[in-house]
């Protein structure tokens, strides 16, 4: 997708190699730019947003530099929720890790709490009266050096530092099937944690598809969160492309003007789930962003951009705002797609 810059000032755009169909400059934003991160959480308040997860990927870690640039988005972060009265905790992704280096990531969190001190910030999430940290990437079966067990290491050292644990696993978790490892051993990191999230996107393609999946995974999979006393935060996802970046096939899992999503917010409500998150709020590269893009993207022969179909560039954020008064219960499941 192609970011909306409309609202940014003129030292928050940078220009690109592509052109629009008018033959001006393509423009980005970074979020390096503390103006550009504030806006977003702007958004967030304005639409009804609770709040976000602030992806720390693990591979980085060791990178000085990248590791600085991490920090810097994640303090624009912190000043974006506690200004804004928004909600923040950290994730993190360990796509990417090698084996033998999940210990890095338990340092990076030392480091945030003894030197950033992130979890004395009001904005910082808390669950169950304790600062709430992801771990994303436990027990996928594809392409994955770090083990389970060291997944596991990680969670108690978390713990034992006062935290609670959501972990982001795959859609077959709970069964040990599809993108899971067959291994019991996950059930039992499961049960040291505190928050089980399957990761859904691109596990399902249609409004039909996705009803389905909140009736055979959604549903039992709570039931089972519920029997050994986890909480369970199921994805929704707005749409999926993978072109440009995979080569792939171009808009994959088409938005549908809205309609996918706002099913996928049905579906769970029926399925129980109280609370959910959308993936994501400013992920563009594939296609799953909320935030305000736009359908004035670049023309170039060797790539395409998914656009919103005319609808205005806020339409997604205003959709997410309504769809968490679903899961909220102030609007019932079956209330028709907000115009």
């Amino acid at each position: 997708m192609w970011p909306d810059v409309s609202e940014l000032a003129a030292d928050e755009r940078f220009p690109t190699d592509l052109k629009l169909a008018d033959g001006r400059t393509a423009e980005v934003f970074s979020s390096a730019k503390k103006e550009t991160v504030l806006r977003h959480f702007k958004w967030m308040l304005d639409y009804g947003i609770d709040g976000v997860f602030v992806q720390r990927f693990g591979g980085p870690l060791r990178d000085a530099r990248q590791l600085r640039a991490n920090n810097i988005v994640l303090d624009h972060c912190r000043e974006g929720a506690n200004h804004f009265g928004r909600a923040y905790a950290v994730m993190y992704d360990l796509s990417g890790m090698r084996k033998d280096r999940v210990a890095e990531v338990a340092d990076d969190w030392h480091g945030l709490r003894t030197k950033m001190h992130i979890t004395e910030d009001p904005a910082y999430l808390r669950h169950r009266g304790k600062p709430l940290v992801v771990v994303w990437g436990v027990g996928f079966n594809k392409d994955r050096d770090y083990t389970v067990a060291e997944c596991g290491k990680l969670v108690e050292f978390l713990k034992k530092d006062g935290c609670t644990v959501m972990l982001g696993v795959p859609t077959g978790w709970r069964e040990l099937t599809r993108d899971a490892v067959n291994d019991p051993a996950l059930h039992d990191v499961l049960k040291l944690a505190d928050v089980v999230s399957p990761w859904t996107v691109g596990r399902y393609k249609t409004p039909a598809e996705a009803a389905q999946h909140g009736e055979k995974l959604i549903k039992p999979d709570i039931a089972w969160c519920r029997e050994r006393g986890l909480d369970y935060l199921p994805v929704a996802f707005p749409g999926f492309s993978w072109f440009n970046m995979k080569g792939k096939s171009f808009d994959s899992i088409p938005r549908l003007k809205g309609e996918f999503l706002w099913s996928q917010f049905a579906a769970a409500k029926k399925a129980g789930a109280d609370s959910l998150y959308i993936a994501m709020f400013d992920e563009v590269d594939e296609a799953t962003a909320i935030f305000k893009c736009t359908s004035d993207v670049p023309v170039n022969p060797q790539d395409k951009f998914v656009t919103l179909d005319g609808l205005p560039s806020d339409f997604y954020l205003k959709l997410t705002g309504q769809g968490a008064r679903m899961i909220r219960g102030e609007i019932p499941p079956d209330s028709a797609l907000p115009r």
